[in-house]
């Protein structure tokens, strides 16, 4: 197999292996390259269609592209979609900086969805190379009662062999797994498995009048970056060169040093 046979390979074990040891999962749908990519592994995983709900947890501060993808796409895809509403930005912590403030809307807009619905796992789309914070993580790591992540006490998976386990007593409190099937993918191997499966894309993507996204968020703390890419071919080429960060364009990740992992200790994506 090539590259891309073995990652989706392993990203499909790793799906079938939530869907069989955990009770109820939800996919969480960000809307951009790397969750439609793990939606299409999905679908392939389970012969089509997705057995599980896919949630999108809204900030309500999309670009209008992505809000155009999304209703196109959950009807041709057939997905059981969750929509579920951030709360607004006064309930978030006051001590970080704006652009982390806006984000941790989505923490806690995603505490009270699985408070609501009772998920013991959330399929996200999290690589390990997009940011140092994310390197840590695991195929399943576990969240604590508030959501909370232990970066210092991660489980070993050897062998592929994987966490699964919950327990009642702190599930019934919130504590849940996260599941990255896409983790030791990198930016160009999402966008060469999509280029060769023809998977749907965002226009914000592709170059216009010199600049285009290479990371989408919220419209208010989201940025182009320059580029002259309008086909995923030259986004591919456009990538093997350049020394410019995946997230350079997030605003989150030029605030203070710590505010990132903050969030994602907190329970950020």
């Amino acid at each position: 197999m090539d590259r891309l046979d073995e990652l989706e390979a392993q990203s499909i074990y790793v799906l079938r292996e939530a869907f069989a040891k955990l009770d109820k999962i939800a996919l969480l749908w960000s809307l951009g390259k790397d969750s439609n990519v793990m939606i299409w592994l999905a679908r392939k995983a389970f012969f089509g269609r997705l057995p599980f709900p896919a949630m999108h947890v809204d900030t309500g501060k999309k670009f209008k592209e992505m809000y155009a993808f999304r209703e196109r796409y959950a009807k041709e895809w057939g997905l059981n979609l969750i929509l579920e509403d951030c709360p607004p930005i006064e309930a978030v912590d006051p001590s970080l900086p704006p652009a982390a403030r806006s984000a941790a809307r989505k923490t806690e807009g995603l505490k009270l969805a699985l408070e609501k619905h009772g998920f013991d796992g959330l399929i996200a789309g999290i690589r390990r190379d997009e940011e140092a914070t994310r390197a840590k993580e695991r195929f399943f790591s576990p969240r604590g009662v508030t959501g909370d992540w232990n970066v210092k006490d991660q489980p070993p998976e050897l062998w592929d062999q994987f966490n699964t386990t919950v327990p009642p007593q702190d599930r019934k409190r919130g504590a849940h797994l996260r599941i990255h099937p896409i983790l030791q993918w990198t930016e160009i191997d999402i966008w060469a498995y999509t280029r060769r499966e023809g998977i749907p894309l965002i226009p914000l993507y592709f170059a216009n009048k010199g600049l285009r996204y290479r990371s989408l968020g919220d419209e208010d703390i989201t940025r182009p970056v320059a580029s002259r890419a309008t086909t995923v071919d030259e986004i591919i080429a456009e990538l093997r060169h350049t020394k410019v960060p995946e997230r350079s364009g997030r605003l989150l990740d030029h605030e203070t040093e710590d505010a990132f992992e903050r969030l994602r200790t907190a329970g950020y994506l």
